[in-house]
């Protein structure tokens, strides 16, 4: 068998119709999804609806995403197996106060522990209980600031004897809920 018994091969489209035709679709379903959240609110469902609605239709899980911090700050160096403030938190609290004056942030408090068997809690013998000790009471000196919106935590891994406040965008208040901080 020659080249000349092979037919010949029939012309493809050309790559740019290709090309052309996927933005098409792609402008079509945007201005689908333009004109279906269009009634968004007045038919009684909200954009969180919409939200899980397309992330059902993608295959993701329902579970809210985790806040992204933006800032940090804290108070460092506790004395080993102690809870104790080692300074006056005036300042961690007057940096919170001007955080959280934004209702769309939330304050999470980590407590944590160096790891060396001197840092533990004297009565029970646990670390991650010393850690949380520190962060209740750094949440407790926070408490004026804006108490519906601290949570605390302890780190996973042994770091500093400290306690780590860490602003994080949780996105907006549902209607109603704006809550006001103390000035």
């Amino acid at each position: 068998m020659n080249a000349s018994e092979y037919p010949d091969a029939p012309t493809g489209k050309p790559l740019w119709l290709i090309t052309l035709a996927d933005l098409a679709l792609l402008l079509v379903g945007f201005l689908v999804l333009l004109q279906a959240t269009q009634h968004i609110g007045s038919a009684g469902m909200s954009k969180r609806d919409l939200a899980k609605g397309i992330r059902q239709g993608f295959g993701a899980t329902d579970a809210e995403p985790a806040p992204m911090p933006v800032a940090a700050a804290g108070i460092l160096d506790f004395a080993a197996g102690s809870a104790i403030l080692p300074t006056t938190p005036g300042a961690l609290v007057a940096w919170a106060r001007e955080a959280a004056r934004d209702p769309r942030v939330m304050l999470t408090v980590t407590g944590s522990t160096d790891g060396t068997p001197a840092d533990i809690d004297r009565v029970t013998g646990s670390a991650a209980i010393l850690a949380a000790d520190r962060a209740r009471t750094v949440a407790a000196a926070l408490a004026a600031v804006a108490p519906s919106r601290v949570a605390i935590v302890t780190a996973t891994k042994p770091g500093r004897r400290a306690a780590i406040v860490s602003v994080a965008f949780v996105g907006e208040p549902p209607r109603g809920q704006i809550q006001r901080t103390a000035q």
